[in-house]
């Protein structure tokens, strides 16, 4: 069963997300920090991460930062209200695979994690 992190400090939108996820037959793993994502990430062989840039105690952007360290090829969706572009493009060359804007077409996602995963399993 491919594994997917969820990380957002809102509760509903982590919620909302672990739902979709498990119907598409996924284990989810939430985290509503960053440093509680990064424990998750060296605990368990995940095959993709949604992570949110605002988070307390430690931003999204060093978030991705230190996971790329880590597990270089583990896809990391970005979800955030900011479409500015010059930050998509920081997070881009930070090795995000995907920018997804708030509020999202919670389809677009999933079929954004669908071709992710798919990327990795070939």
């Amino acid at each position: 069963m491919e594994k997917i992190l969820i990380v957002d400090d809102q509760q509903g939108i982590r919620l909302l997300l672990e739902e979709i996820f498990k119907r598409e037959g996924l284990a989810t793993y939430l985290a509503a920090s960053g440093i509680e994502a990064l424990e998750i990430s060296r605990n368990v062989k995940l095959d993709a991460i949604l992570l949110d840039l605002k988070l307390p105690s430690m931003d999204g952007k060093e978030v991705l930062k230190r996971i790329k360290i880590t597990s270089p090829n583990v896809p990391v969706v970005i979800m955030s209200a900011s479409g500015e572009i010059d930050l998509i493009q920081e997070t881009m060359e930070l090795g995000a695979s995907h920018y997804m804007i708030k509020p999202f077409d919670i389809f677009e996602l999933r079929d954004v994690i669908r071709g992710v995963l798919h990327t990795q399993l070939t």
